[in-house]
């Protein structure tokens, strides 16, 4: 097995090797030799030209959506970057969430995609819906980041009863639904609440066989198994509410697989289809930092 040393070593030649500036500099303040308030200030300069002047965030920020327009989940990943180097807080967030109020849909959350992408080149699954709704994706991960970051915002109240009243009301799900409610239950403040639904939650991914666990349950039908996540993609931390639905052993063997997934060059594969080539260098460098970040909350960086 590779040392920790190596890992990191091999991921740094592919940060510099295919990486965006945006990228270099997140991975420079997570995992260089110098971090703190100035490569904090870097990552943010370097996330700037990606913000709209409606205070939200476009221009291929989210690599599946090339239009230069804000949306909901090109915020999102805004506020990811931010929260990533403690900045989730200022004046870009009151700004960006002033758009979310502006894109909010009459239910009270978010759409997935906003008609503002239409004509401009977007992943396949990027589909602009026919009725004006929102979605728990990404309504629930930016009102979770929010509450993490203790942000009070007009927008964070009605998107808190629509998450709640969307999260209650399943009773089927995918991965990545199932992902942003846990993006919303490991920060909401009703712990007691958020804690009875991700146990509910939990079953349902169980029992629906929506995780990959070498050597249990097969690939559910209407899957591929690049679809599927794995344990360590619902509990990225191991405080996260998620880590109860498995085992140490299943944690550790999840863990191993990620550390095996570490491609020749030095990055984590992109488990998506590439609509576009250069979807394989911007999602490349970001799942590495993702991978990466959740190896080092296990301990096995």
């Amino acid at each position: 097995m590779n040392s920790a040393r190596t890992v990191l070593d091999r991921a740094t030649d592919h940060i510099l090797r295919t990486a965006r500036l945006l990228e270099r500099r997140r991975f420079d303040h997570l995992f260089g030799a110098s971090t703190g308030a100035d490569t904090a200030e870097a990552v943010v300069a370097a996330l700037l030209p990606y913000r709209n002047p409606d205070g939200g965030f476009g221009n291929a920020l989210e690599p599946d959506c090339r239009a230069p327009g804000s949306q909901p989940i090109t915020t999102l990943s805004g506020f990811t970057i931010l929260d990533e180097v403690g900045a989730l807080g200022g004046e870009l967030a009151r700004d960006a969430c002033d758009y979310l109020v502006e894109v909010t849909a009459p239910d009270g959350g978010v759409p997935f995609v906003h008609p503002s992408a239409r004509g401009f080149p977007m992943a396949p699954w990027w589909q602009v819906p026919d009725t004006y709704a929102g979605s728990i994706i990404p309504t629930a991960n930016i009102a979770g980041l929010l509450y993490k970051n203790e942000v009070d915002h007009p927008w964070l109240a009605p998107a808190t009863e629509f998450c709640w009243d969307r999260i209650d009301a399943l009773t089927e799900t995918h991965p990545y639904e199932v992902a942003g409610c846990l993006a919303f239950l490991d920060h909401v403040p009703d712990l007691e609440r958020a804690r009875r639904t991700a146990d509910r939650l939990g079953e349902m991914v169980r029992k629906g066989q929506l995780v990959r666990i070498t050597g249990a349950e097969p690939t559910p039908p209407g899957y591929t198994t690049s679809e599927l996540m794995h344990p360590h993609d619902y509990a990225s931390r191991p405080d996260y509410l998620a880590r109860q639905w498995f085992s140490d052993a299943e944690i550790e063997s999840s863990l191993d697989t990620l550390l095996a997934q570490q491609g020749a060059e030095g990055g984590w594969p992109v488990r998506w289809r590439i609509w576009s080539p250069v979807i394989d260098h911007e999602w490349g460098a970001w799942l590495t930092i993702e991978a990466l970040t959740i190896l080092s909350a296990h301990g096995r960086l």
